[in-house]
This record gives structure tokens, sequence and C-alpha cells, in this order.
């Protein structure tokens, strides 16, 4: 495989592409059950009037080999928005090659660039790959936070009750 890459941002035209993406990471990390993103939601938070997610495309000889989703959080405490990296994949075939390390690279100028405080990502602790990878780039991990997460029957069960005191 040639090591000349493109990256660039996602258009409307990639989501099929991105969904398929999508898909092949939940299958590497075991969570395929989870998956319940379909063209048209990815297309309304990418490209809809209230879009709030972004999108970078690895291309290899205009073949899309790899994503990464983002999105801008925000951090009172350096009173800044931050950058938060939802998804990066890389197609096994396309691997060892630069793509993953050159899309933390853009993402990581994008963030210095809008004046971001902060890049951020999750890992599962299991992927041992992934924490040596984020260990060489200088990625510290926030053993001290725990991610808590509200979702399905108890998301809504909290948002029916809540204000009923």
């Amino acid at each position: 495989m040639s090591d000349a890459f493109k990256l660039r941002d996602a258009v409307a035209a990639d989501v099929a592409q991105i969904v398929r993406f999508i898909r092949n990471l939940a299958q590497y990390e075991k969570l395929e059950d989870q998956v319940e993103v379909t063209e048209q939601l990815l297309a309304d938070a990418m490209f809809g009037p209230r879009a709030n997610l972004f999108g970078m495309i690895a291309d290899v000889a205009g073949v899309a080999a790899g994503y990464a989703l983002y999105f801008y959080n925000f951090s009172s405490f350096v009173g800044r928005r931050g950058l938060y990296l939802e998804d990066l994949y890389v197609d096994p075939g396309h691997r060892r090659h630069g793509l993953g390390k050159a899309m933390f690279q853009a993402l990581a100028r994008r963030a210095v660039d809008e004046g971001c405080g902060r890049f951020e990502w999750a890992v599962l602790n299991w992927n041992a790959p992934a924490l040596k990878f984020y260990k060489s780039i200088g990625a510290v991990p926030l053993s001290e936070w725990q991610t808590q997460r509200l979702a399905g029957e108890a998301l809504h069960k909290l948002a029916n009750t809540a204000g009923a005191q």
C-alpha cells in the first residue's frame, strides 16, 4: 500500500461510509448490540439544521480508509471550549501507515487553531494498542475521573420524574 493519503472534512456523501465504519468499530469493540445509528440520524447530526457533529475522512487512493467524528464541549474551569473525539477508526488493511496519527495531529491542530483548551476522548480499558498509542503521543489518562452514563430506560425514567418532587 502506498503511504500517500489525504485527510479531508467529511461531506454529506460520506454518511453511508461513516455508518459502515461505525459498525466496524462497534464490532472491534464488541459493542455491536449498542449500535442504533442510521444514515438519517448521522446526516441530521452532521448536516442538519442543528448540526453539532463534525467528521474527518482519511482517503487512500480516493477510497475512504478511516474516519474521525468529533464535537465541541466546554470546560468551565478552563473557560474555553474543548474538542472531544467521539470516534476514530482506520480499516485494518490501512493500519500502521500513519493514518490514525495523522488524524490525531490534524484534530490537535484544529483544537489549537480554534483556541480550544482541551482535546479529549475515551478509550476502553482493554484496548492495549490504543492505550500504547495514546501514551506515545503524550496523552494522560484521567484516572481520577469516572465516566457516568444515563441511557435508555434510566434516562427516560429520570426525565419523566424530574421536577416532580
